[in-house]
Protein backbone atom coordinates (compact mmCIF):
# COMPACT_ATOMS: atom_id res chain seq x y z
CA UNK A 1 0.00 0.00 0.00
CA UNK A 2 1.22 3.65 -1.08
CA UNK A 3 -0.09 7.10 -0.48
CA UNK A 4 1.55 10.37 -1.36
CA UNK A 5 0.39 13.91 -1.49
CA UNK A 6 1.22 17.53 -2.50
CA UNK A 7 0.04 20.62 -2.58
CA UNK A 8 0.00 23.19 -4.81
CA UNK A 9 -1.47 26.76 -5.74
CA UNK A 10 -3.50 26.22 -8.64
CA UNK A 11 -3.33 22.59 -8.98
CA UNK A 12 -5.53 20.06 -8.18
CA UNK A 13 -4.59 17.59 -5.80
CA UNK A 14 -4.84 13.64 -6.51
CA UNK A 15 -4.15 11.62 -3.57
CA UNK A 16 -3.36 7.31 -4.54
CA UNK A 17 -4.25 4.66 -2.25
CA UNK A 18 -3.53 1.31 -4.25
CA UNK A 19 -4.31 -1.67 -2.49
CA UNK A 20 -3.37 -5.10 -4.04
CA UNK A 21 -6.09 -7.97 -3.88
CA UNK A 22 -5.61 -10.59 -6.16
CA UNK A 23 -6.12 -9.29 -12.30
CA UNK A 24 -3.89 -2.17 -22.65
CA UNK A 25 -3.63 2.37 -24.98
CA UNK A 26 -1.87 1.16 -27.92
CA UNK A 27 1.28 -0.59 -28.02
CA UNK A 28 4.10 1.18 -30.82
CA UNK A 29 5.72 -1.51 -32.82
CA UNK A 30 8.27 -4.50 -31.41
CA UNK A 31 11.86 -4.37 -31.17
CA UNK A 32 13.88 -7.36 -31.38
CA UNK A 33 17.48 -6.94 -30.84
CA UNK A 34 20.51 -9.37 -29.28
CA UNK A 35 23.44 -8.71 -26.60
CA UNK A 36 26.18 -11.77 -26.22
CA UNK A 37 25.88 -12.93 -22.96
CA UNK A 38 28.93 -12.50 -20.80
CA UNK A 39 29.59 -8.78 -22.05
CA UNK A 40 30.81 -6.23 -20.18
CA UNK A 41 27.89 -4.00 -17.73
CA UNK A 42 27.72 -0.85 -20.13
CA UNK A 43 27.90 -2.42 -23.62
CA UNK A 44 25.77 -1.11 -26.50
CA UNK A 45 22.89 -2.94 -28.05
CA UNK A 46 21.20 -0.62 -30.17
CA UNK A 47 20.64 3.14 -30.51
CA UNK A 48 16.91 3.70 -29.79
CA UNK A 49 16.63 6.88 -31.28
CA UNK A 50 17.55 5.93 -34.94
CA UNK A 51 15.80 2.72 -34.17
CA UNK A 52 12.29 4.28 -33.88
CA UNK A 53 13.51 7.18 -35.92
CA UNK A 54 13.04 10.02 -33.27
CA UNK A 55 14.79 13.20 -33.48
CA UNK A 56 17.42 14.63 -31.30
CA UNK A 57 17.12 14.80 -27.53
CA UNK A 58 13.40 13.24 -28.32
CA UNK A 59 13.89 10.49 -25.94
CA UNK A 60 14.82 13.71 -23.33
CA UNK A 61 11.68 15.65 -24.13
CA UNK A 62 9.58 12.59 -23.93
CA UNK A 63 10.92 11.13 -20.53
CA UNK A 64 12.01 7.79 -22.12
CA UNK A 65 12.49 5.00 -19.63
CA UNK A 66 12.84 1.25 -20.13
CA UNK A 67 10.39 -1.12 -17.63
CA UNK A 68 10.17 -4.88 -16.81
CA UNK A 69 9.05 -7.30 -14.85
CA UNK A 70 12.10 -8.27 -12.83
CA UNK A 71 15.66 -7.16 -12.38
CA UNK A 72 16.46 -4.56 -14.72
CA UNK A 73 18.87 -5.66 -17.34
CA UNK A 74 18.93 -2.71 -19.61
CA UNK A 75 20.08 1.12 -19.11
CA UNK A 76 18.91 3.78 -21.65
CA UNK A 77 21.02 6.81 -21.95
CA UNK A 78 18.34 9.24 -23.23
CA UNK A 79 20.61 11.70 -24.24
CA UNK A 80 23.23 9.50 -26.57
CA UNK A 81 20.06 7.59 -27.66
CA UNK A 82 22.19 4.05 -26.70
CA UNK A 83 20.29 1.11 -24.97
CA UNK A 84 23.52 -0.41 -23.21
CA UNK A 85 23.21 -3.83 -20.51
CA UNK A 86 23.19 -2.81 -16.93
CA UNK A 87 25.15 -5.76 -15.99
CA UNK A 88 26.45 -8.67 -17.03
CA UNK A 89 24.21 -11.59 -18.30
CA UNK A 90 24.54 -14.98 -17.85
CA UNK A 91 22.38 -16.75 -20.11
CA UNK A 92 22.31 -19.97 -18.31
CA UNK A 93 21.44 -18.51 -15.08
CA UNK A 94 18.35 -16.64 -16.78
CA UNK A 95 16.86 -19.27 -19.21
CA UNK A 96 18.41 -22.30 -17.80
CA UNK A 97 17.86 -24.92 -21.05
CA UNK A 98 15.08 -22.85 -22.65
CA UNK A 99 16.26 -21.66 -25.66
CA UNK A 100 16.02 -18.78 -27.42
CA UNK A 101 16.66 -17.06 -24.42
CA UNK A 102 14.45 -13.92 -24.21
CA UNK A 103 14.19 -10.91 -22.09
CA UNK A 104 10.92 -8.83 -22.50
CA UNK A 105 10.92 -5.34 -21.45
CA UNK A 106 9.07 -2.09 -22.59
CA UNK A 107 9.91 1.82 -23.37
CA UNK A 108 7.55 4.64 -22.11
CA UNK A 109 7.35 7.94 -23.49
CA UNK A 110 5.07 10.87 -22.52
CA UNK A 111 3.65 13.27 -24.93
CA UNK A 112 2.02 11.77 -26.18
CA UNK A 113 2.21 8.27 -24.45
CA UNK A 114 3.61 5.80 -25.88
CA UNK A 115 4.72 1.84 -25.09
CA UNK A 116 7.16 0.10 -27.23
CA UNK A 117 7.44 -3.14 -26.85
CA UNK A 118 10.80 -5.29 -27.48
CA UNK A 119 13.03 -8.54 -26.69
CA UNK A 120 16.33 -8.84 -25.66
CA UNK A 121 18.10 -12.44 -27.22
CA UNK A 122 20.62 -13.68 -25.07
CA UNK A 123 23.09 -15.20 -27.18
CA UNK A 124 25.32 -18.46 -25.86
CA UNK A 125 28.42 -18.27 -25.84
CA UNK A 126 30.25 -21.81 -25.08
CA UNK A 127 31.55 -21.65 -21.45
CA UNK A 128 30.75 -24.71 -19.83
CA UNK A 129 31.79 -28.28 -20.48
CA UNK A 130 29.54 -31.40 -20.72
CA UNK A 131 29.48 -33.19 -16.98
CA UNK A 132 28.59 -36.69 -16.80
CA UNK A 133 26.83 -36.99 -13.21
CA UNK A 134 28.68 -40.42 -12.24
CA UNK A 135 32.34 -40.50 -12.59
CA UNK A 136 31.91 -44.43 -12.90
CA UNK A 137 28.83 -46.42 -14.26
CA UNK A 138 28.30 -50.20 -13.58
CA UNK A 139 26.86 -52.07 -16.55
CA UNK A 140 25.93 -55.47 -15.99
CA UNK A 141 25.63 -57.74 -19.13
CA UNK A 142 24.99 -61.49 -19.11
CA UNK A 143 27.48 -63.39 -21.06
CA UNK A 144 25.45 -64.74 -23.78
CA UNK A 145 23.91 -61.73 -24.45
CA UNK A 146 23.24 -61.72 -28.16
CA UNK A 147 25.09 -59.44 -30.88
CA UNK A 148 23.46 -55.86 -31.33
CA UNK A 149 22.07 -55.56 -28.45
CA UNK A 150 21.89 -52.19 -27.09
CA UNK A 151 21.99 -50.46 -23.69
CA UNK A 152 20.83 -47.34 -22.76
CA UNK A 153 23.55 -45.04 -20.83
CA UNK A 154 22.71 -42.29 -18.55
CA UNK A 155 23.31 -38.61 -20.89
CA UNK A 156 25.60 -36.14 -19.53
CA UNK A 157 24.62 -32.61 -18.71
CA UNK A 158 25.39 -28.81 -20.36
CA UNK A 159 24.53 -25.68 -18.76
CA UNK A 160 25.01 -24.29 -22.76
CA UNK A 161 22.09 -24.54 -25.37
CA UNK A 162 21.92 -24.77 -28.61
CA UNK A 163 24.65 -26.00 -31.10
CA UNK A 164 26.85 -25.21 -27.88
CA UNK A 165 25.11 -28.19 -26.04
CA UNK A 166 26.07 -32.00 -26.51
CA UNK A 167 25.67 -32.66 -29.86
CA UNK A 168 27.72 -36.33 -30.09
CA UNK A 169 29.12 -39.73 -27.59
CA UNK A 170 32.18 -41.37 -28.44
CA UNK A 171 33.91 -44.33 -26.68
CA UNK A 172 37.44 -45.10 -27.05
CA UNK A 173 38.19 -48.74 -29.57
CA UNK A 174 37.38 -51.56 -28.26
CA UNK A 175 36.56 -55.16 -30.04
CA UNK A 176 33.18 -55.74 -27.96
CA UNK A 177 31.04 -52.17 -28.33
CA UNK A 178 30.46 -48.95 -30.01
CA UNK A 179 28.16 -46.04 -29.67
CA UNK A 180 24.70 -45.52 -31.04
CA UNK A 181 23.21 -41.68 -30.69
CA UNK A 182 19.18 -42.01 -30.38
CA UNK A 183 17.08 -38.91 -29.72
CA UNK A 184 14.33 -38.78 -26.98
CA UNK A 185 10.91 -37.95 -27.05
CA UNK A 186 12.21 -34.32 -24.95
CA UNK A 187 14.43 -33.47 -28.25
CA UNK A 188 17.89 -34.48 -26.41
CA UNK A 189 20.16 -37.31 -27.66
CA UNK A 190 21.56 -39.71 -25.27
CA UNK A 191 23.68 -42.75 -26.02
CA UNK A 192 23.17 -46.29 -26.39
CA UNK A 193 26.08 -48.97 -25.84
CA UNK A 194 25.85 -51.16 -28.49
CA UNK A 195 27.45 -55.44 -28.13
CA UNK A 196 29.36 -56.12 -31.76
CA UNK A 197 30.72 -58.94 -30.47
CA UNK A 198 29.75 -61.85 -27.81
CA UNK A 199 31.17 -62.20 -24.44
CA UNK A 200 32.77 -64.85 -22.52
CA UNK A 201 32.75 -64.94 -18.70
CA UNK A 202 35.76 -67.52 -18.97
CA UNK A 203 37.99 -65.14 -21.04
CA UNK A 204 37.32 -61.97 -19.43
CA UNK A 205 35.41 -61.13 -16.40
CA UNK A 206 34.91 -57.30 -16.90
CA UNK A 207 36.18 -54.54 -19.04
CA UNK A 208 36.44 -50.73 -18.59
CA UNK A 209 35.50 -48.07 -21.81
CA UNK A 210 35.71 -44.45 -21.87
CA UNK A 211 32.37 -42.77 -22.64
CA UNK A 212 32.93 -38.85 -23.67
CA UNK A 213 30.67 -36.77 -24.64
CA UNK A 214 31.27 -33.86 -26.99
CA UNK A 215 28.74 -30.18 -27.61
CA UNK A 216 29.10 -28.64 -30.48
CA UNK A 217 31.74 -25.29 -29.95
CA UNK A 218 34.48 -24.64 -31.90
CA UNK A 219 36.72 -26.13 -30.10
CA UNK A 220 34.19 -28.61 -28.72
CA UNK A 221 34.38 -29.02 -25.16
CA UNK A 222 33.76 -32.51 -23.74
CA UNK A 223 33.45 -34.97 -20.27
CA UNK A 224 34.00 -38.16 -19.69
CA UNK A 225 33.12 -40.90 -17.71
CA UNK A 226 34.29 -44.48 -17.53
CA UNK A 227 31.64 -47.30 -18.20
CA UNK A 228 32.49 -50.48 -16.25
CA UNK A 229 31.16 -53.57 -17.51
CA UNK A 230 30.87 -56.91 -15.45
CA UNK A 231 29.98 -60.36 -17.09
CA UNK A 232 27.53 -62.49 -15.82
CA UNK A 233 26.72 -65.91 -15.43
CA UNK A 234 23.35 -66.25 -16.63
CA UNK A 235 20.47 -65.17 -14.86
CA UNK A 236 17.06 -66.08 -17.34
CA UNK A 237 14.48 -63.56 -16.71
CA UNK A 238 14.82 -59.88 -16.44
CA UNK A 239 12.48 -57.59 -13.96
CA UNK A 240 9.19 -56.51 -15.40
CA UNK A 241 6.65 -53.63 -14.14
CA UNK A 242 3.48 -54.15 -14.21
CA UNK A 243 3.17 -50.88 -16.38
CA UNK A 244 5.39 -48.84 -17.92
CA UNK A 245 3.97 -45.56 -17.80
CA UNK A 246 2.60 -44.01 -14.70
CA UNK A 247 0.51 -40.93 -14.37
CA UNK A 248 -0.01 -39.00 -11.48
CA UNK A 249 -1.26 -35.23 -10.31
CA UNK A 250 -0.04 -33.61 -7.14
CA UNK A 251 -1.19 -30.38 -6.59
CA UNK A 252 1.69 -27.44 -5.90
CA UNK A 253 0.41 -27.43 -1.74
CA UNK A 254 1.63 -31.03 -1.12
CA UNK A 255 3.30 -31.10 1.85
CA UNK A 256 6.79 -32.59 1.87
CA UNK A 257 6.51 -36.47 2.67
CA UNK A 258 4.24 -36.61 0.32
CA UNK A 259 3.39 -39.98 -1.76
CA UNK A 260 3.19 -39.06 -5.36
CA UNK A 261 3.17 -42.45 -6.81
CA UNK A 262 4.19 -46.23 -6.20
CA UNK A 263 6.29 -48.36 -9.01
CA UNK A 264 5.71 -52.29 -8.74
CA UNK A 265 7.95 -54.72 -10.71
CA UNK A 266 8.14 -58.29 -10.37
CA UNK A 267 10.67 -61.40 -11.66
CA UNK A 268 9.74 -64.85 -12.25
CA UNK A 269 13.13 -65.92 -11.53
CA UNK A 270 13.82 -67.12 -7.62
CA UNK A 271 16.50 -66.11 -4.74
CA UNK A 272 18.73 -63.43 -5.19
CA UNK A 273 18.10 -62.71 -9.01
CA UNK A 274 14.49 -62.45 -7.97
CA UNK A 275 15.25 -59.62 -5.20
CA UNK A 276 14.43 -56.12 -6.70
CA UNK A 277 15.74 -52.70 -5.96
CA UNK A 278 14.19 -49.45 -6.99
CA UNK A 279 15.96 -46.08 -7.90
CA UNK A 280 15.73 -42.82 -10.37
CA UNK A 281 17.32 -43.50 -14.02
CA UNK A 282 18.79 -40.89 -15.71
CA UNK A 283 17.21 -38.64 -13.67
CA UNK A 284 18.10 -34.80 -13.52
CA UNK A 285 19.42 -33.34 -10.49
CA UNK A 286 15.95 -31.40 -10.00
CA UNK A 287 14.05 -34.43 -9.78
CA UNK A 288 16.55 -36.33 -7.18
CA UNK A 289 15.72 -33.16 -5.39
CA UNK A 290 12.57 -32.76 -5.43
CA UNK A 291 11.66 -36.75 -5.01
CA UNK A 292 13.01 -39.81 -3.31
CA UNK A 293 12.22 -43.60 -4.11
CA UNK A 294 12.12 -46.01 -1.23
CA UNK A 295 14.51 -48.63 -2.84
CA UNK A 296 12.41 -51.77 -1.64
CA UNK A 297 8.70 -50.73 -1.81
CA UNK A 298 9.04 -48.80 -4.79
CA UNK A 299 7.05 -45.60 -3.09
CA UNK A 300 7.75 -42.24 -4.57
CA UNK A 301 7.43 -39.84 -2.03
CA UNK A 302 8.07 -35.76 -2.38
CA UNK A 303 11.20 -34.22 -0.52
CA UNK A 304 10.69 -30.35 -1.16
CA UNK A 305 7.35 -28.15 -1.85
CA UNK A 306 6.28 -27.88 -5.52
CA UNK A 307 6.15 -24.95 -7.23
CA UNK A 308 3.70 -25.13 -10.26
CA UNK A 309 4.69 -21.36 -11.36
CA UNK A 310 8.32 -22.79 -11.77
CA UNK A 311 7.72 -26.73 -12.66
CA UNK A 312 4.30 -27.82 -14.52
CA UNK A 313 5.21 -31.28 -14.55
CA UNK A 314 7.97 -33.84 -13.92
CA UNK A 315 8.97 -37.19 -16.14
CA UNK A 316 10.79 -39.65 -13.61
CA UNK A 317 12.54 -42.94 -15.45
CA UNK A 318 12.56 -45.66 -12.54
CA UNK A 319 14.70 -48.97 -12.50
CA UNK A 320 14.24 -52.02 -11.03
CA UNK A 321 17.50 -54.01 -10.97
CA UNK A 322 17.57 -57.98 -9.38
CA UNK A 323 20.14 -59.45 -7.68
CA UNK A 324 21.62 -60.58 -10.80
CA UNK A 325 22.05 -57.49 -12.36
CA UNK A 326 19.43 -57.31 -14.92
CA UNK A 327 17.01 -54.12 -15.37
CA UNK A 328 13.68 -53.04 -16.14
CA UNK A 329 12.52 -49.28 -16.92
CA UNK A 330 9.12 -47.25 -16.35
CA UNK A 331 8.14 -43.68 -16.55
CA UNK A 332 5.81 -41.86 -14.00
CA UNK A 333 4.38 -38.68 -15.21
CA UNK A 334 4.01 -36.55 -12.23
CA UNK A 335 1.21 -33.30 -13.01
CA UNK A 336 1.55 -30.29 -10.67
CA UNK A 337 -1.84 -28.42 -10.45
CA UNK A 338 -2.01 -24.85 -9.96
CA UNK A 339 -3.58 -23.40 -6.73
CA UNK A 340 -4.23 -19.92 -6.37
CA UNK A 341 -1.27 -19.02 -4.18
CA UNK A 342 0.07 -16.23 -5.64
CA UNK A 343 -1.58 -12.40 -5.07
CA UNK A 344 -1.75 -10.40 -8.36
CA UNK A 345 0.91 -7.72 -8.87
CA UNK A 346 0.76 -4.32 -9.55
CA UNK A 347 4.34 -2.69 -11.06
CA UNK A 348 3.73 1.02 -11.36
CA UNK A 349 5.66 2.80 -14.52
CA UNK A 350 5.01 6.60 -13.86
CA UNK A 351 3.11 8.43 -11.64
CA UNK A 352 1.95 12.10 -11.07
CA UNK A 353 0.06 12.87 -8.18
CA UNK A 354 -1.24 16.38 -9.56
CA UNK A 355 -2.65 18.42 -12.08
CA UNK A 356 -3.58 21.82 -13.25
CA UNK A 357 -7.41 22.64 -12.83
CA UNK A 358 -9.05 22.72 -16.09
CA UNK A 359 -6.70 20.65 -17.93
CA UNK A 360 -7.64 18.15 -20.81
CA UNK A 361 -7.62 14.61 -20.17
CA UNK A 362 -4.07 14.10 -18.02
CA UNK A 363 -2.33 10.80 -17.89
CA UNK A 364 -1.65 10.41 -14.08
CA UNK A 365 0.08 6.83 -14.09
CA UNK A 366 1.16 4.47 -16.00
CA UNK A 367 1.01 0.63 -14.93
CA UNK A 368 0.87 -2.94 -15.54
CA UNK A 369 -0.47 -6.06 -13.73
CA UNK A 370 0.48 -9.66 -13.29
CA UNK A 371 -0.18 -12.46 -11.75
CA UNK A 372 1.98 -15.60 -11.34
CA UNK A 373 -0.99 -17.87 -11.02
CA UNK A 374 -2.50 -19.39 -13.96
CA UNK A 375 -5.67 -20.30 -15.80
CA UNK A 376 -9.07 -19.08 -13.92
CA UNK A 377 -6.34 -17.94 -11.05
CA UNK A 378 -3.98 -15.96 -13.63
CA UNK A 379 -7.12 -13.84 -14.37
CA UNK A 380 -7.07 -10.54 -13.45
CA UNK A 381 -10.03 -7.85 -13.06
CA UNK A 382 -8.95 -4.32 -12.21
CA UNK A 383 -10.98 -1.40 -11.05
CA UNK A 384 -11.46 2.34 -9.44
CA UNK A 385 -13.89 4.00 -7.38
CA UNK A 386 -17.01 4.74 -9.17
CA UNK A 387 -18.12 8.45 -8.94
CA UNK A 388 -14.44 10.28 -9.45
CA UNK A 389 -14.14 12.10 -12.75
CA UNK A 390 -11.23 9.56 -13.44
CA UNK A 391 -10.41 6.97 -15.90
CA UNK A 392 -8.71 3.82 -15.96
CA UNK A 393 -8.04 2.44 -19.41
CA UNK A 394 -6.36 -0.86 -20.52
CA UNK A 395 -3.76 -0.74 -22.75
CA UNK A 396 -1.25 -3.53 -24.01
CA UNK A 397 0.59 -6.24 -21.69
CA UNK A 398 -1.50 -5.76 -19.34
CA UNK A 399 -0.45 -2.31 -19.07
CA UNK A 400 -3.16 0.30 -17.77
CA UNK A 401 -3.44 3.68 -17.66
CA UNK A 402 -5.30 6.67 -14.88
CA UNK A 403 -6.03 9.43 -16.13
CA UNK A 404 -8.45 12.89 -15.71
CA UNK A 405 -11.45 12.16 -17.37
CA UNK A 406 -11.95 15.90 -18.27
CA UNK A 407 -11.01 19.53 -16.38
CA UNK A 408 -10.81 19.25 -12.62
CA UNK A 409 -12.34 22.36 -10.92
CA UNK A 410 -10.19 23.14 -7.56
CA UNK A 411 -12.80 25.21 -6.26
CA UNK A 412 -15.31 22.14 -6.24
CA UNK A 413 -12.81 20.21 -4.85
CA UNK A 414 -8.95 20.23 -4.02
CA UNK A 415 -8.07 16.62 -3.54
CA UNK A 416 -9.10 13.24 -4.25
CA UNK A 417 -8.74 9.54 -2.78
CA UNK A 418 -7.93 7.00 -5.23
CA UNK A 419 -7.96 3.35 -4.53
CA UNK A 420 -6.56 0.78 -7.44
CA UNK A 421 -7.69 -2.58 -6.92
CA UNK A 422 -6.34 -5.73 -8.40
CA UNK A 423 -8.03 -8.78 -7.85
Amino acid sequence: MEAGMLCCPRQRQVLFLFMFGGVSLAGSGFGQYSVTEETERGSFVVNLAKDLGLGDQELVSRGARVVSDNKQHLLLDPHSGDLLTNEKLDREKLCGLTEPCLLYFQILMDNPFQIYRAELRVRDINDHSPMFRDKETVLKILENTAEGTAFRLERAEDSDGGLNGIQSYIINPNPFFHIKISDSDEGMIYPELVLDKALDREKQHELSLTLTALDGGSPPRSGTTTIRIVILDINDNAPQFSQTMYETQAPENSPVGSLIAKVSAGDIDSGVNADLSYSFFDASEDIRETFQINPFSGEIVLIVLLDYELVKSYKINIQAMDGGGLAATCTVLVEVLDINDNPPELIMSSLSNHVAENSPETVLAVFRIKDRDSGENGKMHCYIQDNLPFLLKPSVENFYILMTEGGLDRESQAQYNITITVT
